[in-house]
């Protein structure tokens, strides 16, 4: 699909000189809807609905990445679900802060950081990747936590547009899903990304606004870990 033929309703603008968030929402509890990865080898994404209690099945969807940072977390029991915070978490990659005593840690150096100490020859220390994204005529982004298994292909996907000299927040992504066996046998679902067109310039200009808001509020969405499991 070319530029100069985009329908207006496949658009990515949003009047973003008169949309900041960070200023309406002062002193709440800032939240995103979320869109879930199925598992056991599910090919249909629940998406944010009409109804929040009754989410929408998508084999597919389209929308531009504004923005993602690895998630790390530990629990020393076996996560049962909630919106319980892990033992120690990291949202850099680089350091993991312990809960009980706050301190600071190096996730390379941690042991716990290394495949064959978690379940299945995973890692105890669960890394996940969240992704902030747009949908055409959305005035606000959507989180997308993507699962271990699927961020490999993430990275392939994001190295492909830098060596063609584009960021991430300058396309619109297709996303899908494939069943997937790994060696012990376990079915899983698996994210798959492509590009589905360039933004165009009027896009590019709002959707780099609106990645300067993302960003700078992605650290206040540190609370909650239910989606993040």
């Amino acid at each position: 699909m070319s530029n100069e033929i985009i329908k207006k309703e496949e658009q990515f603008i949003t009047p973003v000189e008169n949309l900041d968030f960070q200023e309406e929402m002062q002193g709440l509890n800032i939240t995103f809807d979320r869109i879930k990865v199925p598992s056991g080898g599910g090919l249909a994404f629940e998406v944010p609905g009409e109804n929040p209690d009754e989410p929408d099945l998508q084999k597919e969807f389209s929308a531009v990445i504004l923005y993602h940072h690895p998630v790390l977390s530990y629990y020393k029991e076996k996560y049962t679900g909630g919106n319980e915070a892990p033992d120690c978490s990291s949202f850099d990659g680089i350091n993991g802060v312990e809960r009980e005593t706050g301190e600071i840690k190096k996730c390379k150096d941690c042991p716990l950081n290394v495949f064959g100490t978690g379940e299945n020859g995973g890692k105890a220390c669960k890394t996940k990747r969240r992704i902030f994204i747009l949908r055409a005529n959305e005035m606000l982004p959507t989180i997308l936590s993507l699962p271990t298994a699927s961020i490999g292909d993430f990275s392939k996907y994001i190295m492909r547009l830098v060596s063609k000299g584009k960021k991430s927040n300058q396309v619109v992504t297709k996303f899908s899903l494939k069943k997937v066996q790994n060696a012990g046998g376990i079915t899983y679902s698996k994210v798959v990304l492509a590009t589905e067109r360039d933004l165009n310039e009027e896009e590019m200009k709002n959707i780099a606004k609106m990645t300067e808001q993302v960003k700078a509020i992605a650290s206040n969405l540190q609370e909650n870990y239910e989606s993040e499991e």
